[in-house]
């Protein structure tokens, strides 16, 4: 058991990403192979849900909307932005998917600032 608790050690990615909830919107800057070349590449939408080790963000596109499933710890995400602190009351805000246009905002979180 010690070994494989060493392996999970060694091969897992440690990412200091910012802390986010669903509601928020965020950057994720994330890495893409083509070939062989590769390239950063930014998904920015609101997250809908954290479940384990995962995050779904949605996006609209158009009028259609895209949603994406991230692993938390991806060695293809390069950085984690955090654009706007949402204000929601529930953890999974699959509602959304059916609110268009100006109903589907959702308000901005405050913050002051503590010492």
């Amino acid at each position: 058991m010690d070994l494989m608790k060493l392996i999970r050690e060694q091969n897992a990615v440690s990412a200091d990403f910012p802390k986010f909830a669903s509601g928020d919107t965020i950057t994720v800057h994330y890495k893409i192979k083509e070939g062989n070349k590769e390239r950063i590449q930014q998904y920015r939408g609101v997250v809908i849900q954290r479940k384990g080790a995962t995050f779904t963000v949605r996006k609209m596109s158009g009028e259609t909307g895209v949603e994406r499933i991230f692993p938390v710890n991806s060695p293809f995400i390069e950085k984690i932005e955090v654009n706007k602190y949402g204000k929601v009351r529930r953890a999974r805000i699959f509602y959304l998917r059916k609110l268009t246009g100006k109903k589907a905002r959702i308000a901005e979180r405050k913050f002051t600032a503590t010492a």
